[in-house]
């Protein structure tokens, strides 16, 4: 496995390193020994799947307040999506910056999100499914999250939204998060 830091501290690009012969290929996605050796949370608490059927699906931004704050490790592995990490950490210096990288299939690339940073997403193409792999089990009463089009965040989506949530449209902006932790 290959670890590649990113502009946000913590939020880190993981690269599966592939063994190939004629039956396919072969690769690690997890070892909590290197992750660990890379100042990486190795705790996995719960993995979850999603599954978007429609090209230009967003969700987002989700995050888990404290004390139920999470790791996730983000793994897509079917289909493409744009992965947005985003800085909720109010002491850190990239606080309200966010980290993108596009995520395939069929190359094993994922991203590492620490606790207090916020993780969305953007089907590029249909039938795009991730896996999340999470430190700690998800809490409903902790569940938060920032609005995906705030402009003080500045992303630039790469398609037009074709389905979100009515929850995910509602979502605060970066400010009123702010105010409201």
């Amino acid at each position: 496995m290959r670890f590649h830091s990113t502009p946000l501290a913590g939020v880190i690009e993981v690269s599966t390193e592939w063994d190939e012969d004629e039956r396919g290929t072969f690769g690690r996605i997890f070892c909590a020994r290197e992750f660990a050796a890379h100042g990486l949370d190795p705790e996995l608490a719960q993995c979850s799947l999603s599954s978007n059927p429609h090209k230009g699906t967003l969700r987002g931004f989700h995050i888990q307040a404290a004390p139920h704050a999470e790791d996730k490790l983000i793994h897509c592995i079917a289909g493409r999506v744009f992965d947005v990490a985003l800085d909720l950490r109010p002491d850190s210096a990239t606080y309200g910056r966010h980290h993108a990288i596009e995520l395939a299939g069929e190359e094993g690339r994922m991203l590492y999100i620490p606790k207090g940073c916020a993780h969305g997403f953007q089907t590029l193409e249909d039938a795009s499914s991730l896996i999340y792999y999470i430190s700690t089990s998800y809490e409903p009463a902790f569940a938060r999250g920032v609005r995906w089009n705030d402009p003080e965040i500045g992303i630039r989506w790469p398609l037009e939204v074709s389905l979100m949530s009515t929850r995910d449209r509602e979502l605060p902006t970066l400010r009123d998060y702010a105010r409201g932790r």
